[in-house]
């Protein structure tokens, strides 16, 4: 843990691989769609190397969102269809459906962060609590409430909502504006050195890295915890 305790009125929360565990929850439904969709019997004999291609093809195509380069519903539909063609299946239909059974299915998973419930429900006594995402809206939205995470929240700012994505300064600038909150007084707290960290760093935003994963990195946050439990320390 690292940083000195400060006095904040506004707190922002990146919601995925900070308190949503994003991971746990699409592997889940990489299972059932590997099963439900009988791919084993369409070609693809590995499901650790599906699930391998799948990411190479998400992160891909998220980057390519994040700078703006494609639009969201081509992210989610290539995806598959990339996928599928690694694996030598040309089927645009199937890939429409495994992405819509995604979309709906994977946010349903509920897997959280051991204290998510608990630490949220210490701060909001404190402090207004935000959300910050770059996810989809609509996704999003569906995992607050199959959380029950969404009572802790007094505004929920998304990416197609301002117009921008974090790291970008102008997602930060719509959120202090849309809650009223000073830059002095507000603190980004997530998992993601480049997205989450960097971005408060751009609008010079204090910020707390989450670092579930343990990994190591260059850039230093003004506060630093292995789990959520750790906030109870700083805040």
């Amino acid at each position: 843990m690292k940083g000195k305790k400060k006095k904040y009125k506004h707190i922002f929360f990146d919601l995925d691989r900070t308190l949503w565990d994003f991971d746990k929850s699409a592997f889940q439904t990489f299972e059932e769609i590997f099963d439900d969709y009988q791919l084993k019997e369409k070609g693809i004999d590995s499901f650790a190397e599906f699930v391998s291609q799948y990411r190479k093809n998400n992160d891909m195509l998220w980057r390519y969102y994040r700078r703006g380069e494609i639009k969201k519903e081509i992210l989610s539909l290539q995806r598959w269809e990339i996928t599928l063609h690694d694996f030598n299946i040309d089927d645009i239909e199937l890939a429409t459906r495994i992405s819509i059974h995604y979309i709906e299915r994977s946010p349903l998973k509920v897997n959280l962060f051991p204290y998510t419930h608990e630490i949220l429900s210490y701060l909001k006594d404190h402090y207004y609590l935000h959300v910050i995402t770059n996810g989809f809206v609509e996704v999003q939205q569906t995992k607050l409430t199959a959380g029950d995470l969404r009572k802790y929240f007094t505004q929920i700012i998304t990416s197609e909502e301002a117009g921008a994505k974090k790291p970008e300064k102008r997602i930060f600038e719509y959120a202090l504006d849309k809650t009223g909150a000073n830059l002095s007084e507000s603190l980004m707290i997530g998992d993601d050195i480049d997205v989450d960290i960097q971005g408060a760093k751009n609008i010079e935003m204090d910020q707390l890295l989450v670092n579930h994963a343990g990994i190591d990195h260059e850039l230093v946050p003004t506060f630093e915890v292995a789990d959520l439990q750790g906030l109870r320390e700083l805040l």
